[in-house]
């Protein structure tokens, strides 16, 4: 067995498909609006801090996130109390029209909410996890200080499961990466914690961010796959993790006869969400399908009958 100190033998997929997307999008958007940056200006991700060593004073930096645009408030409704009914708008003194309704506003239901701050990047800050960076190929690897089967899963595990919807490394990296560590080395320790991993897993699904959405999804196919009835065990939990899905589960690439280049890193929303209900379906148990059909009408078993 490796040593404590020493890294992990190599960067999962995902994670490292993460940073190798972050640097591509460098390249085909110089301009910057797109990238990590560009959702702090529109406060999509938390803000973090100005350094390292906390915030500037005040004085010192002025014009620190001068930048970043204002929240946005919910628009209210033209039936709340005060605007009087639909038609009284826009009908003048006896009856007569005095201009055209405006159409209905979007529902907004595949708009992307902003991430909300994770444990992840509090503990990381405070220096209270046992891993660090260990520099080296492509996104570097987790060096982790202590013998992963001597953690607390319990305290641990949901900590890493938060952070897996960061967006800016090195958070993001170290909380996928350190997911997958943990999942492959969790053995029996898994199971009791799954009932703290639901809260993590609704809010990144939550989001409606597709980047979030397929970690969270690729971490969730890992999670049924490393150890027994850990599917059985999220069956009753269908209810918090599978409303979204259901919304983005026809959400796909209608390119004809082109190539999507997005399969081969598993990106593509719509064939993942598939995937994943068919791993819920298959390691589930016999009430898995019925309570997946009941959450997603639409879905078909996958089931050799």
């Amino acid at each position: 067995m490796a040593s404590a100190s020493s890294p992990s033998k190599k960067p999962s997929t995902a994670a490292a498909t993460l940073i190798l997307d972050d640097e591509l999008r460098k390249i085909f958007y110089k301009d910057g609006s797109k990238g990590f940056k560009a959702a702090k200006r529109n406060q999509m991700i938390p803000l973090g801090m100005h350094s390292t060593f906390g915030d500037f004073p005040l004085e010192m930096a002025p014009n620190a996130w001068s930048t970043v645009k204002p929240k946005r408030s919910m628009k209210r409704s033209a039936s709340a109390p005060g605007l009087g009914t639909w038609n009284a708008a826009f009908v003048g003194l006896g009856g007569v029209p005095r201009g055209v309704a405006p159409p209905p506003p979007k529902a907004g239901a595949t708009s992307m909410r902003a991430v909300p701050p994770s444990q992840f990047r509090t503990f990381y800050d405070r220096g209270d996890l046992p891993i660090q960076v260990f520099h080296g190929a492509v996104g570097g690897k987790i060096a982790w200080k202590v013998d992963l089967a001597k953690l607390d899963y319990g305290h641990y595990l949901p900590i890493f499961f938060d952070g897996a919807r960061e967006q800016e490394d090195p958070y993001r990296f170290l909380a996928v990466q350190g997911c997958y560590d943990l999942l492959e080395k969790g053995g029996p320790n898994i199971l009791p914690v799954v009932p703290q991993l639901i809260i993590p897993m609704k809010i990144a699904m939550n989001t409606r961010n597709p980047v979030v959405m397929c970690t969270m999804m690729k971490i969730l196919q890992t999670l049924v796959l490393s150890g027994d009835m850990i599917g059985e065990a999220l069956v009753p939990y269908y209810r918090q993790l599978l409303p979204t899905l259901n919304i983005f589960k026809e959400r796909n690439m209608n390119l004809g006869d082109s190539i999507e280049y997005g399969q081969r890193k598993r990106q593509n929303l719509g064939d993942l969400i598939a995937e994943t209900l068919e791993v819920l379906e298959t390691h589930g148990g016999e009430d898995a399908f019925i309570n997946i059909k009941y959450m997603v009408p639409t879905y078909e078993s996958c089931m050799v009958v």
